[in-house]
């Protein structure tokens, strides 16, 4: 059985990806059953898509792998909180869990600008852990900002 810093660290590994692709360095992870189902990161550069984010990526793979829009019973890990485009589809999707390593000060949708899931009548309300590889999470995102800046 693995851990949620196993997992987190199979995220970081996505996040890894993007910013080698010099986009945003986000990673998601979807697990089922102890067993990563989807993979994404973000692509919004490369693809010209503004909902190319990690978590919408890997929600659409697991749904193709499941073949079900419902992903009952499945964890998403995310390098950084969700914004409220991602949060809702996990909402839609009905994601038991939902576990981010670092805050997003200008757009979490978990906590840091507002909880979607403070909002009463939904028709689901998933677990929510943060902090899980903050640290590491973080310094990732950083460093590319950095060398955006310095590019600029």
């Amino acid at each position: 059985m693995h851990d949620d810093i196993y997992f987190m660290k199979e995220a970081l590994k996505e996040a890894k990806k993007s910013y080698l692709l010099d986009e945003v360095p986000v990673g998601a992870i979807i697990v089922k059953d102890d067993k990563i189902i989807a993979r994404g990161h973000n692509l919004r550069e490369k693809s010209n898509d503004p909902t190319a984010h990690a978590e919408i990526l890997a929600i659409k793979k697991a749904c193709h792998k499941l073949k079900s829009w419902r992903l009952v019973g499945c964890k998403i890990y995310v390098t950084l909180e969700p914004c409220s485009m991602c949060a809702g589809a996990i909402l839609w999707t009905r994601i038991q869990e939902i576990v981010f390593a670092t805050s997003d000060l200008k757009g979490g949708a978990l906590g840091t600008c507002f909880n979607l899931f403070d909002q009463k009548g939904l028709n689901h309300y998933p677990k929510i852990k943060a902090g899980i590889l903050k640290e590491e999470s973080a310094q990732i995102l950083s460093q590319f900002f950095k060398n955006k800046r310095k590019k600029e």
